[in-house]
């Protein structure tokens, strides 16, 4: 297939100016990979959606990289001797998605919204209850209805969902359809 090549550097420029890096070096190194090859370093040439999805990881890489310096940072800032009466969380779950395609990274991400929710559940609706009947509070018991752990068991358990495709990108010579079957 074709190598890619640039028709344009004005982004590129930016980017490596706010990484702090030359754009020639930027572009090589999206462009051109230096891989080892035995005991040899070489350049290999990408195509176009080689190099797409080299931009993708390199743009998830720092995104990861930036919020976690910014946990780290305010984590630090309000790192104090004395016991802490208040707390900052943040959660940031994902609105209601459709796509015509639906990757690892989809399911990684619903697999994570369906554990915090079933935590939410099990913490806020659950535990609550089973406190309020410990006090002898008066309360009818509702069911929320909303126990996902089966789902999450068709994601996690050793025969699941991840434990399958884990075994299938080991196989030589898988494919989404031996993933399918299984």
């Amino acid at each position: 297939e074709e190598q890619a090549e640039t028709d344009g550097t004005e982004e590129c420029e930016k980017v490596a100016h706010l990484l702090g890096v030359e754009s020639a070096d930027l572009i090589k190194g999206l462009l051109k990979p230096r891989i080892k090859v035995g005991n040899e370093y070489v350049n290999k040439g990408q195509n176009k959606d080689q190099v797409c999805n080299s931009i993708g990881a390199l743009s998830k890489s720092i995104y990861s990289r930036l919020f976690q310096w910014l946990v780290d940072r305010v984590n630090t800032t309000l790192d104090v001797k004395a016991k802490r009466q208040y707390f900052i969380g943040v959660l940031d779950i994902a609105g209601f998605e459709i796509f015509d395609f639906n990757g690892f990274e989809q399911i990684c991400i619903n697999y994570t919204n369906e554990r915090l929710q079933q935590f939410f559940n099990h913490h806020m609706f659950v535990l609550e209850q089973e406190e309020y009947k410990r006090e002898g509070i008066q309360w009818e018991m509702i069911n929320f209805g909303l126990d996902l752990q089966a789902c999450i068991d068709l994601i996690e358990k050793p025969m699941g969902i991840f434990s399958i495709l884990e075994e299938e990108c080991i196989v030589p010579k898988a494919t989404d359809k031996t993933f399918q079957e299984k």
